[in-house]
């Protein structure tokens, strides 16, 4: 982002509240009425018109709640946080009963004052982990300020949802969850040594039934990220995107060792497309599907759900007419795999068969944690390939886990070095079909969809 673009932001930000004052109103008076407290015991108290929260030992994540849910709303205010506690503002949060907590879920703008310099990405609480780390919209990581007091702002209009820290535009996300909930502030659960630490807010108003009209402008806003199955947003098809799967036919699809679509071994069902478990071989069943079209320069999204001790993949720069024998076509993987369960994840060299590696190739860097596990097994992930040229990337659940150069000469000895050494030029023809793999396992896969770079 130029200074032009930083200081225009800026100047909107803060100049367009002062414009548009009707329909806020302030959230904050002079007690906590209005307010409820769930989870854990951090106590809050109103100071001054602020609402000051301090972290206390053994006590889960603690958050003060609206006594009432917010659907379509723009929330303005300002925070203050203490170094290195982290914190963090729920919007349209649910709760559910867990024990004698009642335990506070969904969407939260994430205050971070590591240097992960997370600060206004949207973190899914108790459920899907990171849906909008912020490291998709790097100048955003700069914009909040330590040691003072910075200005936030949640636009949840509809599906679509967007943050902002100090004017500088920082998540962009389409999801269809939760449309209403609770606003609620958080005290994180705490290590011995922070305690006593305070994150305060103040000047907090919210303007309900937010439409279109509503939104500031952001010249500078970040990809976005949608998370409704199956679907393209009016921003996405701006930037070229369209469905590779329509989410109800096999419309641009066909066997990978056929003409046609397989008459058996997948299945369409609920906005899914199934790959049906066998006996868990190498296109036994029925057997690897690719696109019709070829693709070279790319971004490739996809979901993908896999059941226990399941393998499968997606491939790229696949040539279809190699390998006509028994097996999996030949290209380029991102590897689908239960790296806990499937015997896969031992072999090879260093792990480069593990789940979002570049099969029996480059190993996939760990991913940051989340409810515990890399990959969610029964549950949706997100994978996304990017190729520009000979520069190639995978990522895993928002986190880039593989970076390597196609045409570079450590590509060529990690072949020389594999399985695929047999195969002349592998990995480095011009184009090729997108492929999901038949490996004898149950994977579903959905909101499938591209974009040629």
């Amino acid at each position: 982002m130029n200074t032009r673009s930083f200081f225009f932001l800026a100047l909107v930000f803060f100049v367009t509240p002062l414009l548009a004052q009707e329909g806020f109103r302030d959230l904050i008076g002079k007690d906590l009425s209005g307010w409820e407290q769930y989870g854990g015991k951090a106590p809050y108290r109103v100071v001054d018109g602020k609402i000051v929260g301090t972290a206390v030992i053994n006590t889960p994540n603690s958050f003060l709640c609206t006594d009432r849910p917010f659907g379509d709303f723009v929330l303005e205010f300002e925070f203050y946080d203490e170094a290195p506690l982290n914190s963090g503002v729920m919007f349209r949060a649910q709760w559910r009963q867990e024990k004698d907590i009642r335990r506070v879920y969904g969407y939260q703008m994430e205050i971070d004052p590591s240097p992960r310099a997370y600060t206004g990405g949207i973190y899914d609480e108790a459920r899907r982990g990171w849906i909008y780390p912020l490291h998709y919209n790097l100048p955003a990581r700069a914009a909040y300020q330590h040691g003072s007091w910075n200005r936030a702002r949640i636009e949840a209009i509809g599906n679509e949802i967007r943050t902002f820290i100090n004017g500088i535009p920082a998540a962009h996300l389409v999801d269809n969850f939760d449309a209403s909930g609770m606003i609620c502030l958080q005290v994180h659960s705490i290590p011995e040594t922070l305690a006593g630490k305070q994150v305060q807010w103040k000047n907090m108003r919210i303007k309900e039934n937010a439409t279109e009209a509503d939104r500031i402008p952001a010249p500078g806003i970040g990809p976005q990220v949608n998370l409704v199955p199956n679907s393209l947003s009016e921003f996405e098809r701006r930037k070229g995107w369209r469905l590779l799967w329509d989410g109800k036919t096999t419309q641009g699809w066909r066997g990978a060792k056929l003409d046609a679509f397989p008459e058996s071994g997948w299945e369409i069902k609920e906005g899914e497309l199934h790959v049906l478990a066998s006996d868990g071989g190498e296109s036994t069943n029925g057997g690897d599907i690719i696109t019709k079209e070829h693709f070279s320069d790319f971004e490739l999204q996809f979901e993908f759900k896999p059941t226990e001790g399941a393998n499968s993949g997606v491939k790229y720069f696949v040539d279809p007419e190699l390998n006509k024998g028994a097996g999996s076509a030949i290209g380029l993987e991102f590897q689908i795999l239960d790296d806990k369960r499937h015997p896969d994840a031992k072999m090879g060299v260093a792990g480069n068969r593990t789940a979002g590696s570049l099969y029996d190739l480059i190993t996939a860097s760990p991913v940051e944690v989340q409810r515990g596990k890399d990959l969610y097994i029964n549950d949706w992930n997100r994978g996304r390939i990017v190729v520009r040229g000979g520069q190639v990337e995978h990522w895993l659940n928002g986190f880039k886990v593989v970076e390597y150069d196609r045409f570079s000469q450590m590509f060529t000895a990690l072949v020389n070095y594999s399985k695929y050494r047999d195969w002349p030029n592998f990995g480095r023809w011009k184009a090729g079909p997108i492929l999901l793999q038949d490996h004898g396992d149950a994977v579903a896969f959905r909101s499938i969809k591209i974009r040629e770079l």
